[in-house]
């Protein structure tokens, strides 16, 4: 028993590792696809939409500046908060 507690902790610390030490995004300077990878609950065609804000409006000034992106909402912003950097 004890070994299958120690497996299930082990594939699940294996699961999140790469949420855990991943590097934040920087929302001004990564493509779509980059965007898309490493922000929760943004597909490619938000993180598209993306792109093309920034680059009729220029640089994001925070991450909850993201929010003003048609389709990304507070709470998508909110849970990606230490996921996302502007500099």
């Amino acid at each position: 028993m004890k070994n299958l507690i120690v497996l299930l902790l082990t594939s699940l610390l294996l699961l999140t590792s790469n949420q855990l030490w991943a590097d934040a995004v920087n929302i001004n300077t990564a493509d779509a696809t980059a965007l898309a990878a490493n922000i929760k609950g943004i597909g490619i065609k938000k993180a598209e939409a993306i792109v093309a804000y920034r680059q009729q409006h220029g640089k994001f000034s925070r991450a909850e500046d993201l929010a003003k992106v048609r389709g990304i909402g507070k709470k998508t912003v909110e849970k990606n908060l230490d996921s996302i950097k502007t500099e």
